[in-house]
């Protein structure tokens, strides 16, 4: 009897300490953000220290990329680890933009109900997963985030929306504030910071279980809105420029309030912390910026789809580092996914890649040799260090990045027959996609190109706040 307890005893350590080994995972993600407008990027604008700490803490990626230029679209691949035009999720699902041949609008753009989420694996993995803010993912019940793998919600299921309570919530259709399931109440404050505490009470439940916090804020989409406690830290500047400032304030308090309550709970070492956005700042809107990226938000220059990336997992990664090679934003779900006990190669029909053995060195080389973005007919590769974009009403363009991540010094016309070899990469990518679900009505179509060439080159537009 005592050697059957023993063994008992022995078996219940054994469960806890393999539950205590996995580690806790926090995604803290930001929403139109411009790639330079955060002190860990150079900032001399910015006021960041919480995520300037992350980056002290973690490890900062000089390339990675989104895999698409606008909200939706972005998130979708996100929460799949796929290639979202695999599954005809090509253009943003922006309610009223979007042409009648397509026969869907509104509520019932979302996420395909067969994909499993980043939610659903880790639910399989014993995970508690709850996500926070904005979902953009679909508003009919069906595509709501209690259904696709996530056990709590606290955000909006729409994509953009006041940071100030709506005084008549009930006309606000997707955009009103909802926890879980049809419990809608609007916040008190400072909706930024509402996500923070909500995300940082979730922490504190479930400490003593792996848990997964996708915190997808608003800020520093518009609409414009600051707190004049915030706008008062910012006097030298003025206009939207000043607003985005107060709202990055907000953003980076709140992510130091979660990154707090993880420190005071004990749980820092043990938790993986990845810091991102969804696409490149629009320049035009919140007044990004983006430097020394040429392009914004919705086009495949670098501005529209490189991002700023940070992941910190101190028991098992080095501080202060950084990591040179190309990576993407479809990467999140098998890197969690394996640090949380799974097999990533028994993931299907998945493009992202594994990260933690090329951040830890059993690895080398490259996760992807090449990336791909698309949106109709414009579409853009980088294979290795060239990268070639496509256009519908001009010729192809062709750079090499590492010496002109600005891309202002096209070499199609001196490489040809890289041309011709990119061209066939890409169209080989494209015979495996699928149709659009929905199509952007066409009297948008020219929107972005036009917009393309006029924020083609910004290296001047921001120098002042560099210096």
């Amino acid at each position: 009897m005592r050697n059957l307890l023993f063994l008992l005893l022995c078996c219940c350590l054994c469960a806890t300490a393999r539950t205590q080994s996995r580690p806790n995972i926090v995604l803290l993600f930001s929403d139109d953000a411009g790639y330079a407008d955060f002190g860990f990027q150079g900032s001399k604008t910015m006021v960041t220290p919480n995520l300037d700490r992350l980056a002290r803490a973690g490890i900062r990626f000089t390339q990675a990329y989104v895999s698409d230029a606008t909200c939706g679209p972005s998130r979708a691949g996100i929460l799949s680890g796929q290639y979202q035009q695999r599954f005809g999720y090509e253009e943003n699902n922006v309610p009223g933009f979007m042409s009648p041949v397509s026969a869907v609008d509104n509520e019932e753009m979302g996420l395909p109900t067969d994909l499993p989420t980043v939610g659903d694996y880790l639910q399989e993995q014993g995970y508690q997963t709850a996500y926070f803010g904005k979902w953009h993912l679909g508003g009919a019940d069906r595509f709501h985030p209690v259904e696709r793998g996530f056990h709590e919600f606290y955000g909006f299921r729409g994509g953009a929306r006041s940071y100030f309570p709506y005084p008549n919530p009930e006309q606000q259709g997707m955009n009103r504030l909802e926890r879980d399931f049809a419990g809608y109440e609007e916040h008190a404050g400072y909706l930024t910071d509402a996500l923070g505490a909500a995300a940082s009470d979730f922490i504190r439940r479930n400490r003593d279980t792996p848990f997964f916090a996708f915190v997808a804020f608003n800020a520093v989409h518009t609409p414009m809105d600051a707190t004049p406690e915030d706008l008062a830290k910012f006097p030298q500047l003025e206009g939207d420029r000043q607003t985005v400032a107060a709202m990055t304030l907000a953003l980076d308090r709140a992510c130091g309030q979660i990154l707090n309550t993880l420190e005071e709970l004990g749980l820092t070492e043990n938790t993986i912390v990845v810091f991102t956005n969804d696409n490149g700042g629009p320049t035009d809107k919140n007044a990004s910026s983006n430097y020394p990226l040429s392009g914004t938000k919705s086009n495949h220059l670098e501005g529209g789809i490189r991002v700023p990336f940070l992941l910190s997992w101190p028991d098992r990664l080095p501080e202060g580092g950084r990591y040179e090679q190309p990576i993407s934003t479809l990467d999140l779900l098998p890197t969690f996914f394996a640090a949380a006990g799974g097999r990533a190669d028994t993931l299907s029909d998945i493009d992202g890649v594994n990260l933690l053995p090329y951040l830890s060195g059993s690895q080398s080389g490259r996760p992807h040799q090449q990336l791909f973005w698309k949106r109709d007919v414009r579409a853009a590769v980088r294979d290795g260090d060239w990268k070639l974009l496509r256009y519908a009403d001009r010729p192809a363009e062709l750079y090499y990045l590492p010496e002109d991540v600005g891309e202002n010094n096209n070499l199609a016309n001196t490489h040809p027959e890289r041309v011709k070899d990119m061209f066939k990469i890409l169209y080989a990518w494209e015979s495996t996609l699928s149709r659009p679900r929905w199509l952007l009505q066409r009297k948008y179509d020219n929107v972005d190109v036009d917009r393309m060439d006029q924020y083609r080159d910004q290296t001047s537009l921001f120098r002042e706040e560099r210096q």
